[in-house]
């Protein structure tokens, strides 16, 4: 599995229409309609908001009144031909009066979606867990140590130190003496290195 670090844009122009293409990293479904909301309020007037997901565990699409099938399905089959996971690709079309035919929007929506994949950032994807971990300041330097191969989301300072984090269960296993782990679950994470 592989996903993106950030969102991109990629735009081309064909035939007079300009073709926008947008790929931001979700992590599920809610995502997808706070991103359409922001990306409709910033690309005001445009004729079509042609869209894509896939989740790992569900995926969607939307013609937004283009031709049924010569859309959402092309930005879907080019997601899913480069094994992405957990990305939203909208792409933005502002009519620029000469007619694609079905072929022509198929090509375009497909070759804007490629164009702003090519530029992302690819990171393969891995089973880890993300945990709330509690351990005294006297450990924060050796925690850290632990943790250079994850991720720290949050950190919290009260009467200890209280770290958010996504790391691979390798990781969790050389903290248990270590820490007090308060919660935790298996999520999908970076591979990092």
């Amino acid at each position: 599995m592989r996903s993106i670090l950030n969102k991109e844009i990629y735009e081309i122009t064909i035939k007079n229409s300009k073709f926008i293409g947008i790929i931001i990293p979700i992590e599920s479904i809610n995502d997808i309609k706070d991103n359409l909301n922001k990306i409709k309020d910033e690309y005001k007037n445009a004729t079509h908001y042609c869209y894509a997901y896939k989740l790992i565990n569900n995926k969607g699409f939307s013609d937004d009144k283009e031709p049924n099938k010569t859309a959402g399905i092309p930005i879907l089959n080019v997601i899913e031909g480069n094994n992405l996971v957990n990305v939203l690709v909208v792409v933005i079309r502002y009519f620029g009066g000469i007619k694609l035919g079905p072929g022509g929007l198929i090509r375009a929506y497909s070759n804007t979606t490629k164009g702003v994949i090519d530029k992302c950032s690819i990171i393969e994807l891995i089973t880890g867990i993300k945990a709330s971990i509690t351990f005294p300041y006297s450990k924060e330097k050796e925690i850290n140590y632990i943790l250079r191969d994850g991720i720290i989301k949050n950190k919290i300072y009260k009467e200890d130190c209280t770290y958010i984090i996504e790391v691979t269960k390798e990781v969790i296993d050389n903290l248990k003496t270590l820490v007090t782990i308060n919660k935790k679950e298996e999520k999908i994470i970076p591979k990092l290195n």
